[in-house]
């Protein structure tokens, strides 16, 4: 049966075009040129020009004086071209063979100079050029309210025109809990919660804002974002699993850039050429650890092919986390969904073709690095200025090499289109990566900004206004609020880059402080059941790290001591013998040092720590913008049954005994301590009751009153409370 598929009219054509931009353009592309194009054309037919058009292929001229005539129409008509794919009929729709017919009767006119390419126009069933995320950013004029309103303006608009309404603001509490977690991974404490709530100043909140953005805590939480889109982990993975040495430096160079508010631009570069930027120091070339934190493998079968994979880890990283482009699938043949080609793919891998994944792969591997870099730090700089040139791979097979690529950046963005220079006569490296660079911080690039804002937007609602943080190409999500994705793009390059003024326009916003809870929750649920409107706040569980912290501070024993080496937590005897090298492998910290934050617990690729893996950390061998949420009975066990956990609820519950002598303020001790909050009438009619039930029960036992209270402290840390923020 033939399936009949329609093509968009191209976003970017008016209907006043000429006929055949608007017409016969699109339809060329979509239809014929994955056949009729390249150096290799089916049947020997190429319809990118008109000369070749006119020449023809084997089977003869296409055209004729005609459309009736003309074998072009002929084929068409009888359905072979295009050709069936899968055993089905690719057979066009009448209006398209109509668009078809009008232009071989007016003669087949063709724009002089005019050539038609492949990835051009976005079809049914992949995006070209005309894609939206390839589009100039266009920031949509708002006329009455000012910035800080801005957001809102938005949001506003879409939930006018789908007739809803929002959601009430949050409490003081929740709000005030919500916005520390978002901002420094954290809940706030019972004292700061009451401060907050009697505060009624029309300042209170902008004044907790400003003081979490100047926080250290801040760049923790928010270095763990980025961390995930990078893939950092501090071993290579594979069997050995070898140790990189000074990873956590990168680490620390991420939090430090977050709390001192680098603007973005900078903080792109440095990653990439902190080794070419003009302020070269020791801190811009611990930047480019970024590229060193990807799987290593030290024994590969065929080094030859390894450097290739290697190769695509620093494209995949790189144009991933930058610009949310799955460029890593055009290795081996054209991209089959986006306006990438195999080129496109070459000419990026070209800009990394002079460092360590071409030569010297033993020293590279966490060996001395001084010698190149001029720092004893985990980095990456070019080994020659003049590097090997790289050449387009057969089907990406390292032992089919074809023509030379020359370093560039992606085409589908013709008004960035430039030729990467040679690097100047005192330069020790190809400076190609300072090249890429400066292309995607172009402030005319349509990706950059776009990409940024959105990961923030994710972070602190819940969902990105593209629900696809890492693909904005045609297998991603739309943008479900265009103009407001635009809007921010355009506000976070016109105020220089900096990223804690687009956080604060964020929280700030109504939207942000709206309630999870809407009076008609479950009509709208039936309209809009993924809050694409944001008609209210999202609830959310904690992440892993977050879980974590939160347990150490409720007990009183977290360490913040900023920055340095990682710990090695604690990891059950059970959990160590799937290591190959099992004698020494891994020797957790001491005590004390396993009572920092969850960021600076040593990442090891080949042994996750079970507490994190089954609270969804992050997987470390691919760029993740957005985790997996599961919610699955081994969390529930953990948090019961869990060693560490039922330590620290011990601790919680000696520092609920020490706050005081009778057991009522000591009701209201656990509470605060662990929920950040005093309990109600009937919590706390609970709580003692639970209390007098456990002592009868422990009354036989050497430490009752540890039992009873660690008891109370356990149940109160596996509430919903304590694991959700509303």
């Amino acid at each position: 049966m033939a399936i009949l598929i329609t093509l968009p009219r191209p976003s970017l054509l008016s209907a006043d075009a000429p006929a055949f931009e608007r017409d016969v353009a699109p339809l060329i592309s979509a239809r014929c040129l994955e056949c009729h194009a390249n150096t290799d054309p089916a049947g020997n037919l190429d319809l990118t020009t008109q000369q070749t058009l006119q020449q023809g292929g084997d089977s003869g001229p296409p055209l004729a004086t005609t459309a009736a005539a003309s074998l072009l129409m002929q084929r068409l008509l009888d359905g072979e071209m295009p050709p069936e794919k899968n055993g089905q009929s690719q057979a066009l729709p009448e209006s398209e063979i109509a668009s078809f017919r009008s232009w071989l009767d007016a003669g087949a006119p063709w724009p002089a100079g005019r050539v038609l390419d492949p990835l051009e126009y976005t079809t049914a069933k992949r995006a070209g050029r005309d894609w939206w995320a390839w589009q100039p950013v266009r920031s949509p004029l708002v006329d009455a309210p000012p910035r800080e309103q801005a957001i809102d303006y938005f949001i506003r608009q879409k939930l006018v025109e789908q007739h809803l309404t929002p959601a009430p603001t949050a409490d003081r509490r929740t709000l005030l809990r919500r916005v520390t977690y978002d901002l420094v991974g954290l809940p706030p404490t019972a004292d700061a919660v009451t401060e907050f709530e009697r505060d009624e100043s029309p300042e209170a909140y902008e004044r907790v804002v400003d003081r979490l953005l100047a926080s250290p805590q801040f760049g923790e939480r928010w270095a763990r974002h980025w961390l995930d889109v990078v893939r950092f982990a501090e071993t290579n993975g594979y069997e050995r699993d070898a140790v990189k040495p000074q990873a956590w430096r990168y680490r620390d160079w991420v939090i430090q850039a977050f709390n001192d508010d680098m603007p973005y631009d900078q903080f792109v570069t440095e990653q990439l050429a902190g080794d070419e930027v003009a302020q070269r120091s020791e801190s811009s070339v611990i930047a480019t650890g970024f590229l060193r934190l990807g799987t290593w493998d030290d024994e590969p079968n065929d080094p030859n092919e390894y450097q290739y994979e290697r190769l695509e880890d620093m494209v995949h990283t790189t144009t991933t986390a930058f610009l949310a482009m799955t460029v890593k699938c055009a290795r081996c043949h054209d991209h089959k969904f986006d306006a990438i080609s195999q080129s496109d793919y070459y000419r990026i891998g070209a800009t990394f073709w002079g460092g360590p994944i071409a030569h010297r792969q033993r020293q590279w591997n966490g060996g001395p690095t001084s010698e190149e870099l001029g720092f004893d730090v985990l980095g990456w700089t070019d080994l020659s200025r003049d590097p090997t040139p790289l050449r387009l791979l057969k089907k990406g097979d390292a032992h089919r090499p074809l023509q030379v690529v020359a370093p560039g950046a992606l085409s589908a963005v013709p008004t960035l289109e430039r030729e990467f220079k040679s690097p100047p006569p005192e330069s020790k490296t190809a400076q190609r990566r300072l090249q890429l660079a400066a292309w995607i911080t172009d402030d005319q690039n349509p990706l950059t900004a776009r990409v940024i804002v959105n990961r923030l937007w994710q972070h602190h609602f819940g969902e990105g206004l593209v629900r696809t943080p890492d693909n904005f190409g045609f297998l991603g999500d739309r943008p479900l609020h265009p103009e407001l994705l635009d809007w921010l793009a355009a506000d976070l390059v016109g105020g220089q880059w900096k990223l804690k003024r687009l956080h604060k326009l964020m929280v700030m916003s109504q939207t942000y402080r709206q309630s999870s809870l809407h009076p008609l929750q479950a009509e709208y649920a039936q309209q809009d059941a993924g809050n694409h409107a944001w008609w209210r706040a999202e609830r959310r569980r904690l992440d892993a790290e977050q879980l974590r912290d939160t347990i150490l501070l409720s007990s009183g024993r977290l360490d913040l001591r900023l920055g340095g080496p990682s710990f090695m937590a604690p990891i059950n005897a059970e959990a160590l013998e799937g290591l190959s090298m099992k004698s020494g492998a891994y020797q957790a910290s001491p005590a004390d040092e396993t009572r920092r934050r969850s960021i600076y617990m040593f990442s090891k690729r080949a042994l996750a720590v079970p507490f994190m893996a089954v609270f969804d950390s992050c997987d470390t061998t691919a760029p993740t913008g957005r985790r997996d949420v599961s919610t699955v009975a081994p969390q529930a066990l953990t948090l019961l049954n869990n060693h560490w956990v039922q330590a620290e609820c011990d601790a919680l519950a000696a520092r609920v005994i020490a706050a005081a002598m009778a057991d009522e303020p000591r009701v209201t001790a656990a509470w605060r301590f662990a929920l950040g909050r005093s309990p109600n009438d009937a919590e706390r009619k609970f709580s003692l009751d639970y209390v007098l039930r456990m002592r009868s029960a422990s009354s036989a036992a050497d430490n009752p009153e540890q039992i009873v209270w660690g008891a109370l402290c356990h149940t109160l840390i596996n509430t919903n409370e304590f694991i959700y923020v509303d």
